[in-house]
């Protein structure tokens, strides 16, 4: 893929909203798009509290977009994480903004700058890949995949402990919701995971459901009158390695994905 083609034609409405040429949708609404995240994805997934009394947690997620639910993510685990908790992000988007596009989205969002800031200062290029982008003021780590959901999921090798399921519409851009993604999505998630996303679509709530999710359908935000919720049955028993233990330093920072992948920033660990 070249970065053409890569390419998510970006224009902008008379609102200021980032919208998709490729996929004829925005990115969020200027008027509550924050809100909106904060809704669907962190309280879709139980966040804060599935982190509570965690020493590491893993969030992945299909469609980073302009970067406003990692940056929200990223505020609300500063704010609450448990002591010497350690954030993974693994994050998939197949056709990236530029960091100036990026940044101009998130500045409708002052509430969280300081995260939207660390982000877009360590934007990867859109080189199809892996991108480590290292975010120690954080406590976090992340691994942004540009590329196809499937190849990514497949080179993945972590678990999940919640899901941000925030791709287009399955009618605009269903190979984000092909069935070989779900099947990657339940392989990928570790016991008790959490999933979130805006779309009550039925083959999605179907597709979920035939992988042991449990799914329900719960009141929407703004315009959108539902969204769904899924978990995965079991109980998230994370192993806590000994303090200072080499095991430990590894853990927390994440499994990278096979194959080529690329460092952003250098990490301060």
């Amino acid at each position: 893929m070249t970065t053409e083609d890569a390419s998510p034609q970006l224009t902008w409405t008379e609102e200021g909203e980032p919208r998709s040429g490729r996929f004829g949708d925005v990115y969020f609404s200027r008027d509550d798009g924050l809100a909106e995240t904060r809704a669907v994805f962190l309280q879709g997934c139980g966040l804060p509290e599935a982190w509570a009394g965690r020493r590491s947690f893993t969030v992945a997620e299909l469609g980073f977009g302009t970067g406003l639910n990692i940056a929200a993510l990223l505020d609300l685990w500063r704010r609450t994480r448990p002591q010497e908790g350690r954030l993974h992000v693994f994050s998939i988007e197949g056709f990236p903004l530029s960091a100036q596009e990026a940044g101009r989205a998130l500045a409708n969002w002052p509430e969280v700058g300081e995260a939207a800031s660390a982000l877009i200062q360590a934007w990867p290029a859109p080189t199809p890949g892996f991108h480590r982008i290292d975010l120690p003021e954080h406590h976090a780590v992340l691994d942004l995949a540009v590329g196809d959901a499937a190849w990514a999921l497949e080179a993945w090798w972590g678990q999940a402990d919640a899901w941000f399921l925030d791709g287009f519409s399955p009618a605009l851009n269903p190979g984000m919701w092909s069935p070989q993604v779900l099947d990657l999505i339940q392989a990928r998630s570790a016991p008790g995971a959490r999933v979130a996303t805006f779309t009550v679509a039925g083959a999605v709530r179907r597709g979920l459901a035939e992988r042991g999710f449990v799914v329900d359908k719960r009141p929407g935000h703004g315009r959108k009158r539902e969204r769904l919720e899924a978990r995965l049955p079991g109980r998230a028993t994370p192993q806590i390695p000994a303090r200072g233990s080499r095991s430990s330093a590894r853990a927390w920072r994440g499994p990278r994905p096979r194959g080529r992948w690329r460092r952003q920033a250098s990490s301060r660990w």
